[in-house]
């Protein structure tokens, strides 16, 4: 693959985890705002501290600054995503353009954010202990490259088992072989439970199954605007196909 393709992959990419984030952005503002706002309302109810400054409101974060997360977060993610792509782009068995769109995007969901989650699920405002926050954050990122390492090695592993094993029989290999090795990584790092007393458990799962959706909305949404994309610019004949449609209809 030369670099201009490389380039323009890279922008699609982009522009890919541009349409995403704003996807991931419309069900974070109606899924994920309400547990906010009872772990906020808890926190306000159960502290010594009240009448001080805030520094940005309540409707900022909300709006501006959750768009302004999720659509960078979104540019971010699918550039990477597209470099990956342009590596696994018939390294990963015969696949076409789409298909493996959607392979890389399905697996920077699982190694990304699923097992990670997994180990450290995510918690609203008021759950966590602030002495804790710098060991928490770094286990938590320790936790995403072992995954996306390992992640990485079970594709490799897949690849060379192939030949002998045959595809099917080599990604199940694969899988367990991944399974099995993050399994140690599981039980070997420590836990945290800080959920205050009294904290409603119903908010904290809530919270918990909003930020999943969100995550599966992005890499969802991505993984077929940017196979779509992808297609058009390494298939010519559906680009023209395409072309022939559009102007059937007028």
């Amino acid at each position: 693959m030369n670099s201009i393709s490389v380039r323009a992959l890279l922008v699609r990419g982009m522009l890919a985890g541009l349409i995403a984030g704003a996807a991931a952005l419309v069900v974070a503002y109606f899924l994920g705002e309400g547990p906010v706002d009872a772990a906020i309302a808890f926190e306000e109810s159960h502290s010594h501290e009240h009448g001080g400054e805030e520094l940005v409101s309540r409707t900022m974060q909300s709006t501006g600054g959750l768009a302004t997360g999720l659509l960078v977060f979104g540019v971010a993610v699918g550039g990477i995503a597209a470099l990956a792509y342009c590596v696994a782009l018939g390294r990963v068995g015969r696949f076409g353009a789409r298909a493996t769109a959607a392979l890389v995007a399905l697996g920077a969901l699982l190694t990304v954010y699923v097992v990670p989650y997994l180990k450290y699920p995510p918690n609203p405002p008021a759950v966590g202990d602030p002495d804790t926050i710098g060991e928490r954050t770094a286990l938590y990122f320790l936790m995403i490259a072992l995954s996306v390492l390992l992640g990485v090695a079970a594709v490799i592993l897949g690849q060379r088992l192939a030949p002998r094993l045959g595809d099917w029989n080599a990604t199940v290999a694969a899988a367990a072989a991944f399974v099995l090795a993050v399994g140690p990584a599981f039980a070997l790092l420590p836990s945290f439970d800080e959920v205050p007393k009294g904290f409603p458990a119903s908010v904290v799962w809530e919270f918990r199954l909003s930020t999943l959706a969100i995550q599966a909305t992005l890499w969802t949404v991505f993984g077929l605007v940017f196979g779509h994309l992808a297609e058009r610019l390494l298939t010519p004949g559906a680009a023209r196909s395409a072309s022939r449609t559009a102007a059937g209809l007028h």
